[in-house]
């Protein structure tokens, strides 16, 4: 844990017209939450896309064709080069709205949960077995507890 106050600086854009989708000082609240006490400073992206380019991004990094919910691109940056690029979050607000709906859970805790899943990614956490899983979740639940919302899972 990282103590002392924390220097996020969050930009957010939108793809898509912005009616029923959360604010900007959401995903800065969500981000920040995420990222507290595990870093000291850094600079976000946040893009929310539609399913065209949702799928475009998926299928260009990850090979995959269709559009997911959330995509974390960790900042590379060249050796040598020292500045707090955390990284770009991609969420695909159709995909969201649509798994919100499907799994019952208000729209704004789903893209919560997702801002905060994807800012633990560009942190280093990952979920490829099922001890990291299980980490990664209670640091997600307890995030989001702390936030006021609900059991994500």
């Amino acid at each position: 844990m990282t103590r002392g106050p924390l220097q996020l600086d969050v930009g957010v854009s939108y793809g898509l017209p912005r009616k029923g989708l959360p604010a900007a000082t959401s995903f800065r609240r969500w981000a920040l939450a995420a990222a507290q006490g595990r870093i000291r400073k850094a600079d976000l992206a946040i893009r929310i896309v539609d399913e065209k380019e949702g799928r475009s991004l998926n299928h260009h990094y990850r090979g995959k064709d269709y559009a997911t919910n959330v995509l974390s691109f960790p900042a590379e940056l060249p050796e040598g080069v020292d500045l707090p690029l955390l990284g770009d979050l991609v969420i695909c607000a159709p995909v969201v709205a649509r798994e919100a709906s499907e799994q019952g859970k208000p729209l704004a805790a789903h893209y919560a949960h997702l801002t905060v899943h994807g800012v633990l990614h560009l942190l280093g956490l990952d979920h490829e077995d099922e001890r990291e899983a299980e980490a990664m979740e209670q640091i997600e639940r307890e995030i989001l507890a702390g936030l006021g919302l609900p059991e994500p899972y």
